[in-house]
């Protein structure tokens, strides 16, 4: 197999680079924090010194980084080493007008870009038990299934440049809100004499379980932040689905609240943490009050 590079090795980079490493992939990785560097070279990724390096040894690149902004940002970086033919999959949760900018830019250059979103969190991707949006040219995604499917349980194609990271937000509006909703409902159980593990235990054997107890709940009980995907990056999120929401005219009042709760955790040190330190909010307000 080609290599394949992957700039950004942060929390989902470096989970990916495992991930393929155990699929038989050779991995080149760059990242501005040479410990995280040393690290996934500890798990067989191959290091580079830059992302030009990157470049000029993958024809496929993955981009896992912050924001879109600064995708766009290492990819003027990387355009020397650019060439036709090339593949930019990027997995980085960004605005889609900025998205669709940056293939457009590509496009004239004869590299072709594909979103490639990520649905789970660094340890999921980790055992490949995630799922993939894609928005970009069917063909070039075509070209690339045995990696996409080596990543991911699922995959969806969702249209062009853009849709992806649209779909993106949609899932992540959801998936957000079920967390905030069970650290909600962990701390009345216990305001009502119930320990939360017992009320996690019980509600995940009836009808109001869901996939947020299985993957978050235990953090929640333990009070066990080690970050899987960082309460800060889901802030980023939710300011990007309410800037959407205000593009498209749709209301959506709960984000609005929940923007609200991650800033109140952020402000009492929890944006490195793990999202689920979301119940750190609702702790924080009933001091007040």
């Amino acid at each position: 197999m080609e290599p394949i590079g992957i700039i950004g090795l942060g929390l989902l980079g470096s989970a990916l680079a495992e991930r393929l490493v155990t699929r038989g992939y050779t991995v080149v990785g760059f990242d501005q924090e040479s410990s995280k560097v040393d690290s996934a070279s500890a798990s067989g990724c191959r290091p580079a010194t830059s992302a030009r390096e990157v470049t000029e040894g993958c024809n496929t690149v993955i981009l896992s980084l912050p924001t879109s902004l600064i995708a766009a940002e290492v990819v003027a970086e990387m355009a020397p080493s650019l060439r036709a033919g090339q593949t930019i999959l990027d997995i980085t949760t960004g605005d889609p007008l900025e998205m669709e900018a940056l293939a457009a830019r590509l496009s004239q250059h004869g590299v072709n870009y594909v979103e490639t979103n990520v649905a789970g969190s660094s340890s999921q991707a980790r055992k490949g038990e995630v799922s993939l949006f894609l928005g970009g040219d069917e063909k070039v995604i075509q070209a690339h299934d045995e990696l996409f499917n080596s990543m991911a349980t699922n995959v969806f194609h969702l249209g062009g440049a853009g849709s992806a990271s649209r779909f993106k937000l949609v899932h992540n509006l959801a998936v957000g809100l079920h967390r905030a909703v069970l650290a909600e409902t962990l701390l009345f159980g216990e305001a009502l004499g119930f320990p939360p593990d017992q009320t996690l235990s019980i509600l995940k054997q009836t009808p109001a379980s869901s996939a947020a107890m299985d993957t978050k709940g235990t953090k929640m009980v333990a009070a066990d932040y080690a970050p899987q995907a960082r309460l800060s990056q889901h802030l980023k999120d939710v300011r990007l689905m309410i800037a959407e929401a205000q593009r498209t005219g749709v209301s959506i009042p709960l984000t609005q609240l929940h923007r609200q709760l991650l800033e109140s955790a952020e402000e009492l040190g929890f944006g490195d943490a793990d999202n689920s330190a979301i119940i750190e909010a609702f702790r924080g307000a009933q001091k007040q009050s």
